[in-house]
């Protein structure tokens, strides 16, 4: 069954550059650019007004924000290009508040007993001069309580947000071999953590355990973004191959791949650039560099809604909205979208309540 969505209200010019990463909260858009500036945009209403501009908030430009999928959205951190790493809180007030300010070697360096490569052996310090080591993707738990991130070393880490301390570091033998982890996903319950690498391979790890459990087949090309369901049973991971890859969480097994309606073998492929499961789990929400934004039904492996012009610039990132009831289909109401044009979009599916 296909669904229909509509531009619900386009905020033009909500940045001065293209619009890196949003993130969202049950009253909230967070966005990221390559400015300086985070913005904040209430979804209370139709309207969607700035809130909370922090200026400054990464003086070289922001590349990644996260929030808790299905959290209190009390919580965010971001990631900027100069290499730091930055915990919001929102205070009672409703402002948003620096909470914590991390720098590469409070993320790599020597000094949490968790930390271990692949196998379980400790790292080493990094040199403070060494660009290999700054922060690049970032996700959060469902309690708020753990960030997990990556490093463009190939490096993935989970932080203890209220501790303020590191707890892991899963790394390779080999740095100089090692690949860039280009994507990370926390399950809700901050089990695990799954990253995407620029060599095509997805590794998933056990945070309980502290180690590798799982090095996902399929993906040949570099991997921009992995999503787990809400309950953690699937795991999507796509790329430059234009193709979404499904896996079963239980064995670690491939089951299945999302190709866009119409692309063969000698067509050149999509990059897909964003991944965001609807709180249900039924419904994938995937961010093309062609600028479409696609949904698909997961239990039935179809593409049922593409929106998105024929001369759309690239998509770089896609969330779903929080539901604003519990009845079904709510999960799946609205959503947001921006990129390379430098708005944010909200889409409403056609026939739900006009209030997102």
């Amino acid at each position: 069954m296909s669904k229909q969505y509509y531009i619900a209200k386009a905020v033009d010019n909500a940045h001065e550059t293209d619009i890196f990463s949003i993130a969202v909260t049950p009253t909230t858009v967070i966005s990221g650019s390559g400015s300086s500036t985070l913005r904040f945009h209430s979804t209370a209403g139709v309207d969607f007004p700035i809130t909370q501009s922090i200026d400054g908030a990464h003086k070289l430009g922001c590349h990644h924000v996260a929030t808790a999928k299905g959290g209190a959205g009390k919580v965010a951190c971001s990631a900027g290009f100069g290499g730091d790493v930055k915990i919001w809180r929102q205070g009672e007030a409703g402002d948003w508040v620096l909470d914590s300010n991390l720098r590469p070697n409070d993320l790599v360096g020597r000094g949490s007993k968790g930390d271990s490569t692949e196998d379980g052996d400790s790292t080493e310090k990094p040199d403070k001069t060494e660009k290999t080591t700054d922060a690049w993707a970032l996700a959060l738990s469902n309690d708020e309580k753990y960030m997990a991130y990556t490093t463009h070393d190939g490096r993935v880490g989970v932080w203890d947000v209220e501790a303020k301390e590191r707890l892991l570091v899963y790394s390779t033998h080999n740095r100089a071999t090692s690949s860039f982890a280009m994507a990370v996903d926390l399950s809700q319950d901050g089990k695990y953590t799954a990253a995407g690498y620029q060599n095509g391979s997805v590794n998933v790890f056990n945070n309980d355990q502290s180690k590798l459990v799982y090095t996902l087949p399929g993906l040949a090309k570099p991997v921009r973004a992995v999503a787990f369901s809400p309950l953690g049973k699937r795991l999507a991971a796509g790329g430059d191959a234009g193709v979404i890859s499904l896996y079963d969480m239980k064995h670690g097994e491939p089951v299945g791949n999302l190709t866009p309606p119409g692309a063969t073998a000698s067509s050149p492929s999509v990059w897909v650039m964003s991944l965001d499961f609807s709180a249900s789990g039924e419904y994938l929400l995937a961010g093309y560099m062609d600028g479409k934004v696609r949904v698909w039904n997961i239990e039935l492996g179809t593409c049922v809604a593409t929106n998105g012009e024929t001369e759309m610039k690239a998509l770089w990132t896609v969330k779903w909205l929080p539901p604003k009831s519990e009845r079904p289909g709510a999960d799946t109401e609205s959503f947001c979208i921006a990129g390379a044009d430098r708005s944010l979009s909200f889409y409403r599916e056609a026939g739900s309540n006009p209030i997102i």
